[in-house]
């Protein structure tokens, strides 16, 4: 029952993403107004193994964004007619990047949009904020993996991490802190991915 009345009162955004090209080839990222959510992956059916030749697995855990994005998702959902809009582009021909699905629910409505490419440049930002959360997310699994079986692999993994937070294509990296911090204290791990990952901990990468 209090689950029920929460998601009577609570408003939700979800963001479904698919491309089986890509790893992973879907998820759904579901998000609350109060920072909590989930967070859902399954591999891509043409993924390519990781470069420790393991099988790309799926990532199923609880989710918190915190502000500035979470304000920025509900505002833009709440101006967009709480995404029940015409967001597909058909008259500009853009090559497929994956099928995106945008819902809203909550006391004040409800809606959801479907789209490739949307010529509305509020809603592709949202999608490029989540697209960015998600690729913490399967960095988050990748780092796990390296660590367990690559160590050496860790720095360069590293690195490519703080470049996408530089660039904006990484965000919400508290999501993998428990990863960063495992990676911070194994005195078997180069020194310097140590370094990282405790520079990344402190959230001393940011966006350009």
């Amino acid at each position: 029952m209090a689950v029920a009345q929460q998601q009577a009162t609570t408003a939700h955004i979800r963001f479904v993403f698919e491309n089986p090209k890509l790893q992973p080839g879907s998820y759904v990222l579901d998000i609350n107004e109060d920072g909590t959510g989930h967070f859902k992956s399954e591999p891509g059916s043409e993924a390519s193994p990781d470069a420790e030749g393991i099988a790309p697995q799926g990532v199923n855990t609880d989710i918190k964004i915190e502000e500035p994005l979470r304000n920025s998702l509900f505002k833009t959902a709440r101006s967009h007619n709480h995404f029940d809009v015409a967001c597909e582009s058909t008259k500009s021909k853009v090559a497929f990047t994956g099928k995106k699905v945008l819902q809203y629910n909550g006391p004040d409505g409800q809606g959801s949009c479907t789209f490739n490419w949307s010529h509305d440049q509020q809603l592709m930002k949202v999608v490029d904020d989540l697209i960015a959360v998600a690729f913490t997310l399967e960095e988050g699994r990748r780092l796990a993996v390296e660590h367990e079986h690559n160590r050496l692999g860790l720095d360069a993994e590293l690195a490519e991490l703080q470049d996408a937070m530089k660039a904006g294509r990484a965000q919400q990296i508290q999501n993998i802190s428990p990863q960063l911090e495992a990676i911070a204290a194994d005195e078997s791990v180069m020194q310097r991915a140590r370094l990282r990952a405790r520079q990344l901990l402190a959230g001393d990468v940011k966006p350009s």
